[in-house]
């Protein structure tokens, strides 16, 4: 059994997160740190909420969908801007059933900290989206901070709202797919239960090998 941490390390000054020191142990006799965290920052899951008018919230999201098995498609290292496609699962697709989950191997992670992660990332194509809908996926997880093109608002907009009114709990700025060696792994990625919330970092982990092996882990 192994475990493989595929979420992003939030440092202060990335988009979205700030760091203030409450107290010290010289002073208090202990630390603490107030979080400022956008809802969207890092690693993160969207609600329906986040782009459906009185869509469902965070905390009341069904949990079933953020734990269980999700096929890993390796997509090689994808190029700026691309727009992935059915297509481009290969055999894969085929193997895809109802309630399965699917994380996008692209390679984008490692853009991070350049312009080009927010501003050039590839996208879930229109054609996709829906598919994803008709196969009846319950999450897809991606290593780019968006699913879709965050400065073509239309885009945007409608992406997230077919996958979202469309039943696909949606996971972005993943990372370290490319430590992954099984084809299916065992994909974790639970929120923050914020009141209303539109969406909130995760910590996601993949666990490969046999389950059963965790719990007799020493």
């Amino acid at each position: 059994m192994r475990i493989v941490d595929l979420t992003l390390t939030m440092r202060a000054g990335m988009r979205g997160v700030d760091f203030e020191p409450r107290t010290t142990i010289v002073k208090d006799g202990y630390n603490t740190r107030t979080l400022h965290l956008y809802s969207h920052a890092a690693t993160h899951m969207d609600a329906p909420l986040h782009f459906v008018d009185g869509g469902g919230t965070i905390d009341d999201l069904d949990l079933h969908q953020c734990v269980g098995p999700a096929w890993v498609a390796d997509l090689g290292d994808v190029p700026p801007r691309a727009l992935i496609t059915v297509d481009d699962l290969g055999p894969l697709a085929a193997k895809i059933r109802p309630g399965d989950r699917l994380l996008l191997k692209t390679g984008w992670s490692r853009h991070v900290d350049a312009p080009a992660y927010r501003d050039e990332l590839p996208r879930v194509g229109l054609e996709l989206a829906q598919w994803l809908v008709e196969r009846q996926v319950a999450l897809i997880g991606v290593e780019p901070p968006s699913v879709a093109d965050v400065n073509d608002r239309e885009e945007l907009v409608s992406i997230h709202r077919i996958l979202l009114e469309g039943g696909v709990t949606i996971v972005e700025g993943l990372t370290n797919l490319d430590e992954l060696t099984q084809k299916q792994v065992t994909f974790i990625a639970l929120p923050l239960k914020i009141d209303g919330g539109d969406g909130s970092p995760v910590r996601a982990i993949a666990i490969e090998g046999d389950l059963a092996d965790l719990a007799t882990a020493d």
